[in-house]
């Protein structure tokens, strides 16, 4: 057994646990406690996230904590596996309608905590892989296949250009929203998120067509 940041018990496997049966649990704790741990863990990392910081974030008892979690890293997987971090990508509509439903999701996620949350395990999986690596496979490994499927589904289809790289429409999309939302100072967050929409339908149209449209690049708060 070795010790997490919690000073609990974490299996040697890594494997995330959950405490033993107790008393009934109360399903509003339970979402104070996760959506605090999602905060914790995103604005500290793992270096800083412990169920004291968690506790005090979320307004309830360590023992609460305790109770209905094994560790530290048992704590935080649950929170980011039921933050509804995985992609809506269903196959309605053209490619292009999907390419921007996509780019849409991604940009409201940067801009908000699970985009932090999810940037920190990035970089966290490289120093600390026995607990986020397994963690950050299944995400990528999911949100990647579905979006891949959208580019060749547009050119079985006829929609897009035989030959068209699944690859760099991804990375020409995906990583615009990711810059998009770190140059977003914080005060314009707000802004930027309400023009998301528009924002996504023209990104995927230059990726698409090199036709950009109207910028939708906020570059003052509006009056």
């Amino acid at each position: 057994m070795s010790t997490g940041p919690t000073g609990g018990s974490e299996p040697v496997d890594g494997r995330p646990g959950r405490a033993g049966p107790g008393r009934p649990r109360d399903p509003e704790v339970d979402r104070k406690v996760l959506e605090a741990a999602l905060e914790v863990y995103a604005d500290l990392g793992w270096a800083g996230f412990n169920f004291e910081a968690v506790a005090r974030r979320a307004g309830v008892g360590r023992p609460a904590l305790y109770r209905r979690w094994l560790s530290g890293r048992a704590l935080l997987v649950d929170a980011i596996e039921r933050s509804g971090t995985v992609l809506a990508m269903a196959d309605t509509g053209t490619a292009r309608d999907q390419l921007v439903d996509l780019a849409r999701q991604l940009l409201a996620e940067y801009l908000g905590v699970r985009g932090t949350a999810g940037m920190r395990m990035l970089v966290d999986a490289r120093t600390h892989p026995e607990v986020f690596a397994d963690l950050v496979a299944r995400r990528n490994e999911a949100r990647v296949m579905a979006a891949r499927a959208i580019v060749r589904r547009g050119v079985s289809r006829g929609e897009l250009a035989p030959g068209t790289s699944a690859t760099l429409v991804l990375d020409a999309v995906c990583g615009a929203m990711l810059n998009h939302a770190l140059a977003t100072p914080e005060h314009l967050r707000k802004v930027v998120a309400a023009r998301g929409d528009r924002y996504a339908a023209e990104l995927v149209d230059l990726v698409l067509t090199g036709t950009p449209g109207i910028t939708a690049t906020v570059t003052a708060e509006p009056s």
